[in-house]
């Protein structure tokens, strides 16, 4: 079996990894991929292979970007400070473990509502201010996972054009 073909499946299940991870925090994310095209482009040493680089590590980087803007700005919009979310975060780890399959969601949601209720100190402003930021969250990580999928897909089509013009 080729090198270039064992390199181009162990990359693209990184890639895929990748694009889950933005879904499930405990995986990477973006970063995974555009570490995984850079990998892909050094094995092939095509030209190809630097211009789908290229082209997918912009798409990664526009969607850790606009994941970044679209959730700061409602959070900076609605005075919710970070260790909120990092609250939510840490709650969500040990929730993964407790709750199988729903546990990093529940345990996500609980961490930043207790955090808003022990800052604010009445409940209906702490549902709304964790409601805010879980769509924040939320709208954030659907961006960055349609940059990761358009990604994947300039790899996907890379691959096709190498692979049938060898």
């Amino acid at each position: 079996m080729d090198a270039q073909i064992i390199w181009t499946v162990v990359c693209g299940l990184a890639i895929l990894v990748g694009v889950v991870g933005i879904v499930v925090p405990v995986l990477p994310g973006s970063i995974l991929i555009i570490i995984s095209l850079l990998t892909w482009a050094i094995v092939l040493g095509s030209p190809l292979g630097w211009t789908v680089f290229g082209i997918a590590a912009v798409f990664a980087a526009a969607g850790m970007a606009s994941s970044a803007v679209l959730t700061g700005r409602v959070m900076k919009q609605r005075s919710i400070p970070g260790r909120s979310v990092v609250s939510g975060l840490v709650l969500g780890v040990v929730g993964f473990f407790v709750i199988p399959v729903v546990g990093l969601l529940v345990g996500f949601v609980v961490g930043l509502f207790l955090s808003e209720y022990a800052r604010q100190r009445e409940f209906k402003p702490a549902i709304s201010s964790s409601a805010a930021a879980l769509k924040a969250t939320g709208l954030g990580m659907l961006a960055e996972f349609a940059f990761a999928a358009l990604a994947a897909g300039t790899w996907s089509v890379g691959v096709l054009i190498h692979f049938f013009n060898r």
